[in-house]
């Protein structure tokens, strides 16, 4: 039985990028936050996991990126991308301007800044696990309370949307990964991520040699950031997105070129790139 393991509950940006990576899958499994998606995954209690990893408006989830990097060998077998569409709902019968108190996950408080600040100045805010926990949490508040929450979520709670499309931009969208036990075959259009660290120390020039290898074997790299390494103040690991599947000969040879250069390397996996 295929199942797909997503932070939840139902109603989530996550449920809805796990409805669009699984045509075959005959179980969706709804958990509590993002290592437990990971855990789920490699106890066997799901075959695959829906992962958020970047958000074009926030950034990187740092959450997604720390337990690639620290804490799990499964791979990256896919991505796609959600249109992220904010909705302010509350209880039936309570308005705009009787609203005291407002729940959001974080990054949605975050991508839906302008609004709150102009038209709930004055509101509380409280940070919630998930976007279909928030409006859950709003309609059990005493008080006058709404949440910023997805359209599906407020559906299945019988939630009243108050304004619509409340995000900054139009264009907030979120990419999510799906992961599991192996990664993809090579399609022809994949994408390899991968990240690296330097375990001798700053020296001068090691980023660039590193990074050189790809621009020396004509590999385009889509993609570039750090996190701090955990273990040492001021050492980070550097993580990279490149066209090409690591099956193919050249960007093998090259991935292999990167790990002499530098101290720890990963791979996370090879994948078709979303269009």
């Amino acid at each position: 039985m295929q199942s797909i393991a997503y932070l939840g509950p139902p109603g989530t940006y996550s449920e809805l990028a796990a409805i669009a990576f699984g045509d075959d899958a005959t179980a969706y499994l709804p958990l509590a936050s993002i290592p437990a998606v990971v855990t789920a995954v490699e106890t066997g209690a799901a075959t695959s996991g829906v992962l958020p990893i970047e958000n074009a408006l926030e950034g990187s989830v740092t959450t997604t990126l720390d337990l690639l990097i620290h804490e799990t060998s499964l791979r990256i077998a896919a991505e796609t991308v959600i249109a992220i569409r904010h909705h302010l709902v509350a209880r039936p019968g309570v308005s705009l301007t009787q609203i005291e108190v407002l729940y959001g996950h974080p990054q949605s408080l975050g991508q839906c800044r302008r609004f709150v600040e102009r038209c709930l100045p004055h509101v509380a805010t409280v940070a919630s696990l998930s976007n279909s926990a928030a409006p859950a949490e709003a309609l059990a508040d005493s008080r006058p309370a709404a949440a910023i929450a997805p359209l599906r979520a407020a559906e299945l709670l019988g939630a009243h949307v108050l304004a619509r499309d409340i995000q900054d931009r139009a264009t907030n969208l979120t990419r999510f990964v799906a992961i599991g036990a192996g990664d993809s075959r090579p399609t022809g259009d994949d994408k390899t991520s991968f990240c690296f660290g330097f375990d001798r120390g700053d020296r001068p020039g090691s980023l660039v040699e590193a990074l050189q290898v790809l621009a020396q074997t004509q590999i385009n790299m889509t993609k570039l950031e750090s996190r701090p390494a955990k273990e040492v103040f001021g050492q980070y690991i550097f993580l990279v997105d490149i066209n090409g599947h690591r099956d193919d000969p050249r960007i093998a040879a090259a991935l292999a070129q990167i790990q002499a250069r530098t101290g720890f390397f990963k791979v996370f996996g090879s994948f078709p790139v979303w269009r």
